[in-house]
């Protein structure tokens, strides 16, 4: 029998979401558009590959993310220093709520999430990669 956890996933997000910017597909689209917004992909290399991207999306993978923003990281990315918004996305916006969350504890601002991740741009028309064919 597994015991049950004192704070489950879903509560976890739940709290992200409350504390954070989610932005409706839509708007994301519209969104994306525009120079001072990057759109942070942070699905495995294996999603992406398989369901296709979000063009121009630059892709941290998740376990990355507080490195690669963090300057004084020897893993910052220097996309991360842009004067930028930045737009955060998983498959279903999970793991995004989290990691924004997470980034504005540490000082990130003009960060965001696509609410419904991947699969709600997708839904919602988004421009996508198509899959890559092996």
């Amino acid at each position: 029998m597994t015991k049950k956890l004192k704070t489950s996933a879903a509560e976890l997000v739940a709290a992200a979401r409350a504390k954070i910017e989610e932005v409706a597909s839509t708007d994301a689209i519209a969104m994306a558009e525009r120079d001072d917004v990057l759109i942070v992909d942070l699905r495995d290399v294996r999603e992406r590959q398989r369901m296709g991207y979000i063009p121009n999306s630059f892709h941290c993978p998740r376990g990355m993310a507080e490195f690669w923003v963090d300057p004084d990281s020897p893993y910052f990315k220097p996309e991360f220093g842009q004067d930028k918004t930045f737009l955060f996305h998983c498959a279903s916006g999970w793991r995004s709520a989290l990691t924004v969350s997470t980034l504005q504890e540490m000082g990130m601002e003009r960060v965001a999430h696509i609410k419904d991740g991947f699969k709600g741009w997708a839904e919602a028309g988004g421009p996508v990669v198509p899959p890559q064919s092996d």
